[in-house]
């Protein structure tokens, strides 16, 4: 029987091991499993919302080992640190409690087909100070580790008789750092709301967005940017373009012109790479930001047994061009895996893999959503924005909910979420 491994549980690793499993574990033609070093799968583009409480992963997030029952996978709980592609084995490190003992011994895993879907993580480039003293969003922990500092926050700068306003400062001017801008906005009203900060009170934090590029969101049509820079400022977010941080400390940044941003908390949104674990490999051939190399077929240059998909895939479009670490490219990447090990078991000709862009939308919390829509969607692109375009944006992650629950399921997932609204509070409290 083919063993098919999957590494990574996130947009694609997910979605893949699901229709795999529905396809091939429930008739027993293959054993899939997937390995993730978390319990709970949260959408990643809605970390920012996860940090700021919007979201709560008890209630919204996916757990593997119910889900891998429901859709014939096997789950396995691991971080993986070593690939032997000779004998065609991953190795897992071992799982230990939060005070250090340990629960699993390293394990070996041997497969048939491997699938790399470790996806990305914030590249801070070296910057002095960073790692110590800001916070990233590559995680559900790190989204909630965030979480748990900003209420700190809020209750110590808007306690009664305390003076000054909460300031934040963000560095990276991507879909990231933008939507995350927007939703502490929208979290200072709701915390007024649950009586969180001093209700005589009317300052609103001060929110500074730094980007080292002349503007924000440089992956994104200029249109798209414009607007959305107009919307943060109306709201009063400090957006300050071609400035580079040279380094950051426990009170904020220093930028390379030597002026200060101070911040009670930073946040560092600038940049992804590749998890450093899989150049450490020297097994594949990987670009500048660490992301496997892959064949058209999205099959790694070095071993055609192993398929690559989502961030820490470095695919080249005919035009010379990377295709962009999207959870849209994750989800099509997803597809065609899916359709090649089909094919490959058949001993049929792999088919080649095209990115086709479907616009791309920035959520504003509640205030505002821009974007486009393109390709199969509309002829050309068309600017979007309002309700339309929040329309939209949400039906982005219902499509990834029937994707890993079927129609029947997602569904089912949506109306318990609109219901569980109308009683639990508008942000996670705790």
């Amino acid at each position: 029987m083919q063993t098919i491994v999957i590494v990574g549980g996130g947009a694609g690793g997910l979605e893949l091991a699901t229709s795999l499993g529905n396809k091939l574990g429930k008739k027993k033609q293959a054993k899939v499993i997937l390995v993730d070093k978390n319990r709970t799968h949260i959408w990643k583009p809605l970390l920012h919302e996860l940090a700021t409480g919007a979201l709560d992963r008890s209630t919204d997030g996916v757990v593997y080992h119910a889900h891998s029952v429901r859709h014939h996978y096997q789950f396995q709980l691991g971080n993986m640190v070593g690939l032997d592609g000779a004998a065609k084995t991953i190795s897992l490190a071992s799982l230990d409690d939060d005070k250090g003992n340990e629960i699993l011994p390293e394990r070996t895993l041997k497969y048939d087909t491997l699938v790399m879907a470790v996806g990305s993580v914030s590249n801070d480039f070296g910057t002095k100070g960073v790692a110590d003293n800001c916070y990233y969003l590559d995680s559900h922990k790190q989204a909630e580790r965030f979480h748990h500092a900003m209420l700190d926050q809020f209750m110590r700068v808007y306690q009664p008789g305390a003076a000054g306003k909460l300031k934040l400062a963000i560095v990276g001017g991507g879909a990231t750092g933008v939507e995350l801008s927007a939703e502490l906005y929208h979290v200072s009203e709701l915390m007024k709301m649950y009586d969180l900060s001093d209700e005589g009170t009317t300052q609103r934090p001060q929110v500074t967005l730094l980007e080292a590029g002349p503007r924000i969101l440089p992956a994104l049509p200029e249109k798209i940017a414009t607007s959305a820079r107009r919307e943060l400022e109306k709201l009063g977010v400090k957006v300050m373009v071609n400035t580079r941080v040279i380094e950051a400390d426990k009170n904020g940044f220093i930028t390379a012109d030597g002026s200060r941003v101070d911040a009670h908390l930073t946040v560092w949104a600038a940049g992804v790479k590749a998890p450093d674990f899989i150049p450490e490999q020297g097994f594949f051939e990987v670009n500048r930001i660490g992301q496997i190399m892959v064949k058209p077929s999205l099959q790694s240059t070095v071993d055609d047994s192993v398929f690559v998909i989502g961030d820490c895939c470095g695919c080249k479009q005919a035009d010379g061009s990377w295709v962009p670490p999207r959870a849209q490219s994750a989800h099509q990447m997803a597809s065609q895996v899916y359709k090649n090990i089909m094919l490959q078991r058949q001993n049929k000709p792999l088919k080649d893999y095209v990115y086709s862009d479907y616009g791309s939308l920035v959520n504003l919390s509640n205030y505002s959503t821009v974007g486009s829509l393109m390709g199969n969607l509309s002829k050309g692109s068309m600017f979007i924005e309002g309700h339309l375009a929040r329309m939209v944006y949400v039906s982005l992650y219902r499509m990834h909910q029937i994707a890993i629950h079927g129609w029947f399921g997602g569904a089912a997932v949506w109306m318990a979420h609109k219901i569980g609204n109308t009683v639990k509070p508008k942000m996670k409290l705790h």
